[in-house]
């Protein structure tokens, strides 16, 4: 091997080293209780700061330029993709193969349950006898993560089910809010747009009770569930101008036409004007506020285009957050107990 190149691998070798040292300094003692996360409900705020810890470090190495390293060599992942994604499938794949895990990706087209009618019991069964150490799934139906998780063997993560939960986007969110305003408790959240519909309201608002927060939540009243704020603590709002006064984070939700959402409103123009973000309701808010959403946006809808490209939106935050999160999280559940 020539010189310089041989001195170049020994460097990423060191350099690789002193990051593993870094995160077992830093997860210490602490642990996850669960093999799995299908619910935010599965985490303690102090499960959720040891992830935090572990997705700053984390944050470090997703800029570095080999990202490869060998953290879960030899462990194997399966992404089972029953509905379309394009920021938790690809994160989710990216984090396990620049830890170095044999990552395979099934979606619903490629599944004998889609073309062949095997049932989601009969897909856990055979994924646990394939062995794999980490099943990724995301489904439509709401449920399905944990009746696979209580069928395997292996770790569990929920991409997501049907109108009920996404977890880890959830941690991404709060992570987020605690990147750019320095902490959780005591922020004022307002969250605008389709409630009903949406698995990244079921998980966020679970999530920021957690944390002693009171989210406002703002929507026609045919997309707000009957009954939200007597199950979590919330306060409801049909007045976006109402809700956007004096809070710190605005996250905004998409419209989910394709769960039938389009038969709660009159329209989306008229949504549009009742409840996209622009720049005189964000107005509303501190003056130094965050603009938040999951993705995809639809663009004059929820977010109008000046507020989604301006420095007050932390969208692609979001996303940087995203694959951090989730390095954080392959590594606690899979390499944790190799410690």
């Amino acid at each position: 091997m020539h010189p310089r190149r041989q001195k170049l691998w020994q460097e990423i070798g060191e350099w690789q080293e002193d990051f593993e040292d870094r995160l077992i300094k830093t997860i210490g003692k602490r642990k996850l209780p669960s093999k799995n996360i299908v619910s935010i409900d599965d985490l303690s705020t102090a499960n959720m700061k040891l992830i935090f810890d572990c997705a700053k470090l984390f944050k470090e190495f997703i800029i570095k330029p080999d990202k490869k390293i060998n953290l879960l060599k030899g462990m194997s992942q399966i992404n089972f993709f029953f509905e379309e994604s394009t920021r938790t499938r690809i994160s989710f794949e990216l984090a396990g193969k620049n830890l170095s895990v044999d990552t395979i990706n099934v979606s619903a087209s490629g599944s004998s349950m889609q073309k062949k009618g095997e049932t989601l019991n009969d897909t856990a069964r055979t994924l646990n006898a394939m062995h794999a150490d980490m099943v990724i799934l995301r489904h439509g139906k709401a449920g399905s993560p944990q009746m696979i998780a209580d069928k395997i063997k292996a770790p569990v993560i929920s991409g997501g089910d049907g109108w009920h939960e996404h977890p880890t986007q959830a941690l991404l969110d709060l992570y987020t809010m605690l990147e750019k305003r320095g902490q959780i408790s005591g922020l004022k959240v307002t969250i605008v747009g389709d409630i009903k519909h949406s698995r990244v309201a079921g998980s966020l608002i679970r999530a920021l009770n957690k944390f002693g927060v009171e989210p406002r939540i703002v929507g026609p009243p045919t997309l707000i569930p009957y009954g939200l704020d007597k199950v979590f603590k919330c306060k409801i709002y049909h007045d976006l101008d109402e809700a956007a006064k004096g809070v710190d984070v605005i996250y905004a939700l998409r419209i989910q036409l394709e769960r039938t959402a389009g038969g709660d409103i009159p329209s989306v123009r008229e949504y549009s004007k009742c409840y996209c973000i622009n720049h005189e309701r964000l107005a509303l808010a501190k003056f130094d506020a965050i603009v938040m959403h999951a993705g995809p946006i639809n663009r004059e809808v929820d977010l109008k285009t000046e507020v989604m490209e301006s420095d007050r939106s932390v969208v692609e935050d979001q996303v940087e957050n995203g694959y951090a999160v989730r390095l954080a999280l392959l590594y606690l559940l899979m390499g944790g107990e190799r410690r």
